[in-house]
Parts: C-alpha cells; sequence; structure tokens
C-alpha cells in the first residue's frame, strides 16, 4: 500500500475508476436515450448545446481527476499529463465551472423568461462565455504561479481560495434559482434546479473534505488512498445526478428514464393541457361552416382549418396556417394564467419567428423584431400583426387554389350538414387535384419523369 498510496494503482483506485466510468456510460446513455428509443420533441440549437456542453463539463471533470490525483501508474509523465493541463485547466473552466455555469446560464434563461417576461438579451453562449471568466482568470493566475508539486498537490495557501471559487458558483446558482422560487412551472424546472443545487452542494461538500485532505495530508499514506478514492466517487455522483435536460427543453422533461406521465404529448397545447388540442374528434351534433366568411373566420372552426392545413401542406406552405393554430391555442388560455401562456409564446417564437427556425414564417422584420423585443411574453396581443401579415399572405397564395382543390371537395363530404348557399361566391369550384408541381416538389424526385411538363400531378 505504500508503494501504491504514493505512485497509484492501488485497488481502490481502480474501482473508483471503473465507478467514474460506469457513471459516464449511464450519463451518456441518459442523454441519447429520449432521442432513440422515444420520439423526442426537435430542440433548439442552443437549448441542445448546453445539454451537449454539460456532457462535455462532465466527461472533462471526471478524466482531469483520474490524470491529476494518482489513479493510474505512470512510468514517466509525458507533456500531455501535465498537472496544469488536467488539474487547473480541465478541472477548473472546462470541468465543474462549465457544469456550473451552464446551470446558471439556464437558471438565468428561466428568469427573464418567466420573471421579467421577455427574451434574454444575450445569448447563451456570450453569457456561458462571462460566466466562465472567473474561473478562466483563476486558472490563468494559478498557471503563471505554478504552485502545484510533482504530485499535483498545491501548497497550503492555495487551498482556500480554490474551495470559495467552487463555493462561489454554487451561491450564483443558488442566488438566481431563488429568483424563480414563486413560478409555478409546468415542466419540473425548478425542481430540477433544486435538485441540482442540493446535489452539487453535498457532493461538493464530500468533495472539498476530501480534496483538502489529499491536498493537506500528502504525509499520511492510507488518508490519500481514502480521500482520493471519496473525490473521485463523489465526483462521479456529482455528475450523474446533475445532469438535466428539462431546464432548457421543457417538453423533454417528458422523455427521461424517469417516469413522470404516462401521457405522451405531440404538441405543446397539449403538454399545457390548453382544451380541444389534439386529434379532431367530429360529432354528429356539429353546425355547419358558412364558406361567405371571411378566412380569419373560417379557421376558427377546427375541421375547415385541418382541412385548409392539409391543402397547405401539400403546397409546401404549411408553416403559415400551422402558425395560426398555435397562435389560436395560445388565445384559449387565459390572461390570469401567465406562466402558460409564456410557455406557449415562447415555443411559438422559436419554432416560427426567429431567423433560421424549423418553420420560420415569413413576416416583415419590423414584425419579426417587435415580437423578438417584447417586453411582456404574455401579452394577448403579442402575435397580432404577424397574424395579419399571415392572414393576407394566404389569401393571395393558398385560398383560390383551395376552393377548387379535392381537399375542399372532400372536407364537403366529410361535413354535407352546410348552410344553404354555403359555397364562396366568386371561385370556380370544379374540382382538381391540389398539389404543387413535380419540380417544385424537392421531396419527390421521383416522382418528375412521371409528369408531363407544364402539367401538375398528385404527389
Amino acid at each position: 500500500m505504500a508503494v501504491c498510496a504514493l505512485t497509484g494503482g492501488c485497488v481502490t483506485d481502480y474501482i473508483a475508476v471503473a465507478i467514474s466510468g460506469l457513471s459516464l456510460f449511464l450519463l451518456l446513455a441518459r442523454a441519447v436515450f429520449p432521442f432513440l428509443v422515444q420520439k423526442a420533441p426537435s430542440t433548439k440549437a442552443s437549448g441542445l448545446s448546453l445539454v451537449i456542453i454539460q456532457i462535455i463539463g462532465s466527461i472533462n471533470l471526471i478524466l482531469s481527476l483520474v490524470m491529476s490525483v494518482n489513479f493510474l501508474k505512470w512510468n514517466q509523465r509525458q507533456p500531455w499529463q501535465s498537472c496544469y493541463i488536467w488539474a487547473v485547466w480541465a478541472e477548473g473552466p472546462l470541468g465543474f465551472g462549465l457544469l456550473m455555469s451552464c446551470r446558471i446560464v439556464q437558471a438565468f434563461q428561466l428568469y427573464h423568461v418567466f420573471v421579467k417576461r421577455r427574451l434574454p438579451p444575450v445569448k447563451p453562449f456570450v453569457l456561458l462565455i462571462l460566466i466562465l471568466l472567473p474561473w478562466i482568470g483563476g486558472a490563468a493566475f494559478i498557471h503563471i504561479n505554478k504552485p502545484l508539486n510533482h504530485q499535483c498537490h498545491m501548497r497550503t495557501q492555495w487551498v482556500i481560495p480554490v474551495v470559495c471559487i467552487h463555493a462561489f458558483y454554487i451561491a450564483a446558482l443558488i442566488g438566481v434559482t431563488r429568483a424563480v422560487r414563486h413560478i409555478e412551472f409546468r415542466f419540473h424546472e425548478f425542481k430540477d434546479l433544486l435538485q441540482g443545487i442540493i446535489v452539487s452542494s453535498i457532493a461538493v461538500g464530500f468533495w472539498i473534505g476530501a480534496y483538502i485532505l489529499n491536498e493537506v495530508h500528502e504525509d499520511i499514506l492510507w488518508v490519500q488512498v481514502v480521500s482520493r478514492f471519496l473525490l473521485l466517487v463523489t465526483a462521479s455522483v456529482l455528475v450523474l445526478v446533475f445532469f438535466s435536460m428539462s431546464v432548457s427543453q421543457p417538453l423533454l422533461s417528458q422523455i427521461s428514464l424517469r417516469k413522470r406521465e404516462s401521457t405522451e404529448f405531440v404538441t405543446m397545447g397539449q403538454a399545457l393541457g390548453i382544451p380541444g388540442c389534439g386529434l379532431l374528434v367530429q360529432t354528429a351534433s356539429v353546425a355547419g361552416v358558412d364558406l361567405h366568411q371571411p378566412l380569419d373566420k373560417l379557421l376558427q372552426d377546427k375541421r375547415f382549418r385541418q382541412s385548409f392545413m392539409d391543402f397547405a401542406d401539400s403546397c409546401l406552405a404549411g408553416e403559415s396556417v400551422h402558425f395560426f393554430e398555435e397562435v389560436h391555442e395560445l388565445g384559449k388560455i387565459p390572461l390570469d394564467d401567465p406562466v402558460r401562456r409564456i410557455y406557449m409564446a415562447r415555443h411559438i417564437i422559436e419554432n416560427y419567428i426567429v431567423t433560421g427556425a424549423e418553420m420560420e414564417i415569413n413576416i416583415s422584420h419590423r414584425t419579426r423584431q417587435e415580437i423578438l423585443g417584447t417586453l411582456d411574453l404574455a401579452h394577448p396581443d403579442l402575435f397580432n400583426h404577424a397574424v395579419n401579415e399571415m392572414m393576407q399572405l394566404m389569401k393571395m397564395n393558398l385560398l383560390k387554389d383551395y376552393w377548387s382543390s379535392m381537399n375542399f371537395v372532400k372536407f364537403k363530404e366529410e361535413n354535407p350538414r352546410q348552410p344553404d348557399s354555403s359555397e364562396p361566391a366568386g371561385w370556380d369550384l370544379s374540382p382538381r387535384l391540389s398539389c404543387v408541381r413535380c419540380t417544385d416538389n424537392p421531396f419527390n424526385h421521383e416522382q418528375l419523369h412521371k409528369c408531363p411538363s407544364g402539367r401538375k400531378c398528385d404527389v
């Protein structure tokens, strides 16, 4: 034991390394599982990137401890095994610091969205770098002064500042979390933040104790072996339990290795429990639709909206109708329920308004900036200008062709209870196939040879 206590390679060292490897495997499995096994909703790039950065920070933290605290026996240290690479940079700003900073960024986003009711003024990556700056500065200061010995241990006077910077980041997370404690979140965000604080505080408490024993009592061999074992095991538990995705992506909180809700939610409206969301249910007592009404009134009817949406999707222009439907669902949430309205508004912004969004709609730059710069995400008129612009586009580009489409014919057949003279005046209602030209459809190249030039066909 006397030899391995100094050079590494004790039985307990290999057990601790095995535990850390298992924790990293479970961490990766927990991150990938929802996307491989279940139908995970699409995630915004910034939210998913924060999750990936958390994983990278966790891996760096574990590897830094393994490489710098004599768990493995090395005949000779190579330049890439430098104490300052692993014990200072990988463990500090690129390990524990990165892990805590990601959670602080997520808490800051929740604070701005749900307390301030506006989108965060700083992009997540910029904020992440700003939060990491104190730790980067501290790591650079240590690297310049070089207080580490050949065993990567610091002198006693350096232990307290290192412990303080760990505690400072936990205190910052506690402060931001305290600011959102009164919000009644729908997707366990506060629970996950609180869990992160409790777990990280307890783990860091044990970790600091083991760290101090390992750094200060270098002459007591059994203390070296036990302290570094506790150091790696507590870090392994920290990265596994601390990891969470629901803070950055609410719908992903419905899909995890922990069974929370058995219901699978397809849309944000369903997840928020908005009345009338979900599948269209046909009843015999439903009144007919007056087709003489303006388009915005017609789209209030769910049967007509579904038929019109199917037609728009076939023309590769469905985002406008989907946007209208999401805003329509938002209007069902009472004004005295700002939390659910903010959830829905943020969902609409991320999917339809933000430049480069999955279903970005064609609205003016002024309208887009008004929405992105709003001072109240729960405002009832937040999307009014965007809806008006999309309504004009739908009238010009889709409505006339819809009246003469097979989708409209099918709608009339499935809904025979129409008022008298319910045909929209002024339109040619002779049925024809409603679809795009083969040359305009990038998803059906195999149909090109079947389509005569200049003709339309059902794709």
